[in-house]
């Protein structure tokens, strides 16, 4: 299963380490794709995880979740 999660505020490579770290911590979350270019996380997952845990994650790293693809 995978989900595309749009985040506003990765600037850079270190940006997107910090959000996978966040994502690959997630109960269900397999890996984590950030890409601070295309203002976006592509996410592998085992099982699907709410989208308000995918928010969290977002906002306890320090940036502002936009909204999510399935």
């Amino acid at each position: 299963m995978q989900k595309t999660i749009f985040i506003d505020g990765m600037m850079c490579p270190h940006c997107e380490a910090h959000m996978k770290k966040h994502f690959e911590a997630i109960s269900g979350v397999i890996s984590a794709a950030p890409s601070h270019a295309d203002k976006c996380a592509v996410l592998e997952m085992e099982s699907d995880v709410p989208e308000e845990t995918l928010r969290q994650a977002v906002a306890a790293a320090g940036y502002t979740f936009v909204g999510i693809k399935n």
